[in-house]
């Protein structure tokens, strides 16, 4: 018999998932568990695994085609149960979006997503030998060009006496596309006598405006379709910015210390493997100034109007990836020494560059650094990740004069800009907080006391 695998839901709060690519094609035997395909969701790519044994009947959906949860997106027949006959009837995917021939099928095939713009109606009744093909626009091309075109000195003109009386000419070019109507698409052209030659037809080597490839100085705008990580973290910035009172505090802190530490720590055999940088030193910070300010570690619940305080700490990590910026978390990053943190840290963001995040980490962080200083950004406004209290920017590390021990002399310094919900949070808790953290990235010794 033949079963509809419909898609599941593949994470908290996801209703579809774009068709990334398929891992098998029709008529292909699978096993369970098999891969079959790769689905883009708003928040990672997820592998399908097959639930069946059998072959393939039918693929509902091409790479690039949206479905919704619970929608079936492959049929299967279950080997020794039944035939292919079913998905004959309505061939795959694959098949329907061959060539032109496939037009006359009375099965339409899905949409491939194309924008190539359809050709437009003249509503001319003259035969095609009259009609010259300069005349026609296409709206794709530049009104400069369009505009062009003359559609009486496309053809040689005849002697006056040959001429039966003109039709009035239009005042001004009109143009399908530009508030035209299709009928007045082509300027229509005197009528020529029936018993008089035809002039010889234009020369196939002379090109005309319309021929032109449009370049891309021409193209005014592009649309493309909000939908995966975009249309995800659109909607989260929405919520957190419309429902969080964001508050911003700056501090502006001398990091030379912490830069030389890190030096030491990468001269260190033992050590210089796990790559250990500002990111991870201000993390490993963050944990521990989240001991002793832990209603930064919290949650509005607004539903049950309650204050959740959490006793562990899932750190996301602000990842700037091709499809978009995500934020994963290290699941009780309080737990971790600093090689470790390091290490999770660079493999979180290799993973989320690849789109391979498991969604549970794309959920259910308590608090988020974002480091905007890899981008030459010295400070800004993050946005709070839903559900969390608080998100720590980190400014970029600059070598500048400053007064140190009575001199001037060039020191390292780097803005902190942390944001939280005033809801949860006071002006005094953010600003302690963010205190403690600035004075253990200046003098990293002092972690060894919290």
């Amino acid at each position: 018999m033949t079963v509809d695998f419909l898609l599941p839901d593949l994470g908290e709060g996801l209703t579809e998932s774009e068709i990334v690519s398929w891992h098998v094609g029709v008529g292909d035997d699978v096993t369970l568990n098999q891969i079959i395909a790769e689905v883009e969701t708003a928040k990672a790519i997820v592998e399908l695994p097959s639930p069946y044994t059998g072959t393939v009947a039918r693929l509902y959906a091409e790479p690039g085609v949206v479905v919704n949860v619970g929608e079936p997106i492959v049929a299967f027949d279950v080997a020794g149960e039944g035939d292919s006959g079913p998905s004959e009837d309505a061939p795959a995917v694959a098949e329907s979006a061959g060539g032109p021939g496939d037009a006359g099928e009375t099965t339409p095939a899905p949409a491939t997503g194309s924008t190539e713009p359809p050709v437009p109606a003249t509503g001319s009744t003259e035969p095609p030998t009259s009609v010259d093909p300069a005349a026609s626009v296409d709206p794709a091309t530049s009104l400069d060009a369009a505009t062009s075109v003359d559609p009486a000195s496309a053809v040689e003109p005849a002697p006056a006496d040959d001429l039966v009386p003109a039709l009035p000419e239009p005042t001004q070019p009109n143009l399908v596309g530009y508030g035209a109507t299709a009928d007045a698409a082509v300027p229509k052209r005197r009528s020529r006598r029936t018993d008089l030659p035809e002039p010889e037809p234009e020369r196939a080597d002379t090109p005309t405006d319309a021929d032109r490839p449009t370049s891309a100085a021409d193209v005014r705008e592009t649309r493309s379709p909000i939908r995966s990580v975009r249309k995800h973290t659109a909607a989260a910035m929405v919520q957190s910015a419309f429902t969080a009172p964001h508050v911003t505090e700056f501090l502006t802190v001398d990091v030379t210390e912490s830069m030389a530490f890190i030096a030491r720590l990468k001269d260190d055999r033992a050590l210089s493997e796990h790559r250990i940088g500002i990111l991870a030193l201000t993390a490993k910070a963050v944990c521990l100034a989240l001991g002793r300010h832990p209603s930064l570690n919290s949650h509005w619940d607004e539903e049950a109007q309650e204050i959740v305080q959490f006793h562990f700490v899932n750190l996301g990590i602000a990842a700037a990836t091709p499809r978009g910026l995500v934020v994963p978390n290290i699941p009780d990053a309080e737990r971790m020494r600093l090689p470790h943190l390091a290490d999770a840290i660079r493999d979180l963001a290799e993973t989320a560059r690849a789109g391979r995040s498991a969604p549970e980490r794309l959920g259910g962080g308590t608090i988020s650094i974002t480091n905007i200083g890899v981008f030459g950004i010295d400070a800004g406004t993050p946005i709070l990740n839903p559900g969390e209290a608080a998100i720590l920017a980190m400014g970029a590390v600059r070598r500048e004069p400053r007064e140190h021990l009575g001199g001037i002399a060039l020191r390292d310094v780097m803005t902190l800009s942390l944001s939280f919900d005033h809801r949860l949070i006071d002006g005094e808790q953010g600003s302690r907080f963010l205190a403690d953290v600035g004075s253990m990235l200046r003098d990293p010794a002092l972690a060894m006391l919290a």
